[in-house]
Formats: C-alpha cells, sequence, structure tokens
C-alpha cells in the first residue's frame, strides 16, 4: 500500500457521541504508521467545497471527552451526483488525499459505496450512529451514550409518572431499528416497548392494553421507536385517547437529548478500537468494508451486506421485557 501516503477523514450524517474519539484515533493511529492526515469539515460538503486542512496530533488533542463531531457534518445533495463525485474527487486529488475514512451511518456509507464505485478511491467506514443499525456490528460508536441518557431521562419522568398515575409514551430515536427502545425499556424498567421491528406482526398497543398494564403499580411507562411503522408516541396517544378514554396518557419525545453529551467509556474505548483498526485495514490493503465489533472482535464488512443487510432484534430481549414487567 505504498501508494497510500495521505489519508482523509470525514464525518457525514447524524452526529453520535464517541465521533470525536474515533477521528482522535484515525489521526494518531495514522501519523503513527507514516501517513499524512488530512481533516475535512462538513462531511461530503466539505469535500466538495474544499474545505480541507492538515491534521497534526495537536489538532485531536482533549477531545476525547467530547459530543458532537470537531469535523462539524452536514448534509449534501450535490454530492451523489455525477458532478458532485467528479468535483469531490478533483478536491481529493488536489489536495494529495490517497484514501478517505468516514464516520457515519446508513446514509454515509451509502455514499461512500457510491463514491467508491466510479473512482478508484479505497474507503474505510466507521459505524457512527445511535441507532445500532448497521449490520456486522454488534454495537455502533454512539448507542452506548444514547441508551445511558434515555435511561437517565425515564428515571426521570418516571417520578412524574408514578405522582401523577399517568401513562406515559417516550419516544426514541432509531428511525426503524428498536435497539434504543428495547433496550432501553429493559435497562430503565419500562412496562414495554413499542418497535418497528414487530409492529407488522401484532398490534403492539392492543396486545399492551389487553395484557393489562401493570396493575400492582399505578403508573406505566412505554417507551417508542420514532419509526413511523410504529405510529411514533403522539400517534399511539391520540388512539389511546380514542380507544381506551380510560388512560390519562402523556408524551415525551426525547429528541436530539439522546444525541449529545459526552461519550461513556464503552464508546470512547470501541471508538478508539474501530478508529485505529481503520489504518490497519489501509494497510492490509482492504478497501470498501466497514469496521464492526463482532463478539468483541474487530471484523471488517463490506459494505454491500452494512448497508443492504437488515440488522435483526434479539427475540430473547422482547421476552425478558415481558417477563419483567408483570
Amino acid at each position: 500500500m505504498a501508494a497510500i501516503k495521505t489519508i482523509g477523514i470525514l464525518t457525514s450524517g447524524g452526529d453520535a457521541p464517541g465521533m470525536n474519539a474515533a477521528i482522535r484515533a484515525v489521526t494518531r493511529s495514522a501519523i503513527f504508521s507514516g501517513f499524512k492526515v488530512k481533516g475535512i469539515y462538513r462531511g461530503y460538503k466539505g469535500l466538495i467545497d474544499d474545505e480541507i486542512v492538515d491534521f497534526h496530533t495537536q489538532n485531536v488533542s482533549n477531545i476525547i471527552q467530547q459530543g458532537g463531531t470537531i469535523l462539524k457534518t452536514a448534509r449534501s445533495k450535490e454530492f451523489p451526483t455525477p458532478e458532485g463525485h467528479q468535483q469531490a474527487y478533483d478536491n481529493m486529488k488536489k489536495e494529495g488525499i490517497d484514501a478517505l475514512v468516514v464516520i457515519g451511518g446508513d446514509g454515509s456509507l451509502t455514499g461512500a459505496r457510491q463514491f467508491a464505485s466510479e473512482y478508484d478511491v479505497p474507503i474505510i467506514g466507521l459505524p457512527g450512529t445511535i441507532d445500532n443499525d448497521l449490520y456486522g456490528t454488534d454495537h455502533t460508536i454512539g448507542y452506548d451514550t444514547a441508551l445511558n441518557t434515555i435511561m437517565w431521562c425515564v428515571d426521570r419522568i418516571r417520578d412524574t409518572a408514578t405522582s401523577h398515575e399517568r401513562l406515559f409514551f417516550i419516544e426514541v430515536m432509531g428511525r426503524n431499528a428498536g435497539f434504543l427502545a428495547l433496550n432501553g425499556a429493559i435497562a430503565s424498567g419500562a412496562e414495554a416497548a413499542i418497535i418497528p421491528e414487530i409492529s407488522t406482526e401484532v398490534d403492539q398497543l392492543a396486545e399492551l392494553i389487553q395484557n393489562g398494564f401493570r396493575k400492582t403499580k399505578n403508573s406505566s411507562i412505554v417507551l417508542v421507536a420514532e419509526s413511523p411503522i410504529t405510529g411514533g408516541a403522539m400517534g399511539l396517544a391520540e388512539r389511546v385517547r380514542k380507544e381506551y378514554p380510560q388512560y390519562d396518557v402523556r408524551v415525551t419525545i426525547l429528541g436530539h437529548l439522546q444525541r449529545g453529551g459526552s461519550p461513556t467509556a464503552q464508546d470512547r474505548i470501541l471508538a478508539s478500537r474501530m478508529g485505529s483498526a481503520a489504518i490497519d485495514a489501509l494497510l492490509e490493503g482492504q478497501r470498501n468494508v466497514m469496521i464492526g465489533d463482532a463478539n468483541d472482535e474487530i471484523v471488517y464488512v463490506p459494505f454491500s451486506k452494512a448497508i443492504k443487510n437488515d440488522k435483526p432484534i434479539d427475540r430473547d430481549l422482547l421476552n425478558i421485557l415481558r417477563r419483567l414487567s408483570i
């Protein structure tokens, strides 16, 4: 891989706690291995607009504890176009960038795969998303921090739910993946989780009502994945008001609370391992793969699998939640 002398790093899509730890790990591992490093600001948009600067070890000092991303992130409508790809490639050549490390979620890796299919550019992806929805990795960067944030919030909402004897629907992020809702419900002692993975199989709200909320308690908390498949917390609350008016229902949407904050130790360690592994992958001649964590081992997952395959939910966790909510 002598042809690779300079590596570009960018973050794309939604921010996730631990992205800075990943930027730090990629930068320092690359420099340790003899590469030059360039930071690309504002994701693919910055690659098109030539927002590219030299990165040294001091550029990533004292950032491991920070949420968000020092490289910023932005959506780009131009990048997916042939003209956008051409401009991005031209800027890479102008800046002397021979390979890219892209930190982001499904959309970011889809963009990386499309770009790599048109131009001979080695790209390594790091799974940076709180949704934990990328196939081939047990955990994504930012997921553990978001899960802890959800738990912290639900603990506080429970005080109000109990005081007022109410049913609370708490909406969490995840798009079409229920990992945050399901594991957040278990971690916070919630009564149920309504997730998209089983919404087409059963009417989860009807099942919840028919089984009865925890009759030994005077309040209930249900976590809801924000997906349109579930109807979201607002949609479910409207159903309860119409179909089950005996319940006093309230809604809390956690929103972007889940994406911010200092990353947990687990996310910092995961990001550091994956960032270092990205450089190892380039040294080994890998290209167009995502760095994954499977059974606590680093693995290389082709973009095609990481993006196209659906990550299955652990059905045993659904049974555990049902058992513990009686």
